[in-house]
């Protein structure tokens, strides 16, 4: 079985200034692929310690391009806020867009979307699986950085399972309900039915 250390490299570290504080960043990459992922620490710990942690998956059009279709910017911010409020922690910042389908593949999703699809039905519509994501390099990200202990900033019960099934004790899950709007409800409501993503309904509900 090919391990995780076969599969990925950690590259190199440098400081990153925030507008919440400065972190570390990671920087690691596929072996085959050549795809890059980037870890996010700030502060110090000790292995035995629990440490907050959330994995993030790459939304350009969430996280850069500030669209509320979706609440991941929301959560991307709400989790670097949260790790410098605790005073130490780690976000994972995993290059999957679109659910592991890409950029180009998640537009074309958009625009069944934009004609009644909900996002399952458009992924599954364009070929793929509903989530094509891979947390595999996770496990060497979190050995680069010594935890093994984590309080996991997630909604998605997958993410829990994974690491957990890599051998890591995911000690508690912190819920990570923000970025709610009218434009993404229908999507969040689709994510938590569908996908078993922990809302609770009255989070979506149109008012």
């Amino acid at each position: 079985m090919t391990t995780s250390a076969e599969k990925y490299q950690y590259v190199s570290s440098a400081k990153l200034p925030t507008r919440w504080g400065q972190f570390t960043i990671h920087g690691f990459e596929e072996l085959d692929s050549g795809q890059e992922h980037v870890a996010l620490s700030y502060g110090e710990w000790s292995i035995e310690e629990v440490i907050p942690m959330r994995i993030h998956s790459e939304c350009l059009t969430g996280d850069a391009l500030f669209s509320t279709r979706c609440d991941c910017g929301a959560q991307l911010e709400k989790g670097l806020q949260n790790i410098v409020k605790n005073g130490k922690g780690v976000l994972l910042y995993l290059r999957q867009e679109g659910r592991g389908i890409g950029l180009l593949n998640k537009i074309k999703a958009y625009k069944l979307q934009d004609q009644g699809m909900d996002t399952v039905e458009a992924n599954e519509h364009l070929g793929f699986d509903a989530d094509l994501r891979d947390y595999s390099i996770c496990q060497l990200m979190l050995q680069t950085l010594k935890v093994q202990n984590i309080k996991l900033m997630t909604n998605n019960p997958k993410k829990r399972v994974a690491l957990t099934r890599m051998g890591f004790n995911v000690a508690e899950r912190v819920p990570i309900d923000h970025g709610v709007t009218d434009d993404n409800r229908y999507y969040i409501q689709t994510k938590t039915e569908k996908l078993g993503h922990q809302f609770t309904p009255e989070q979506y509900i149109k008012r």
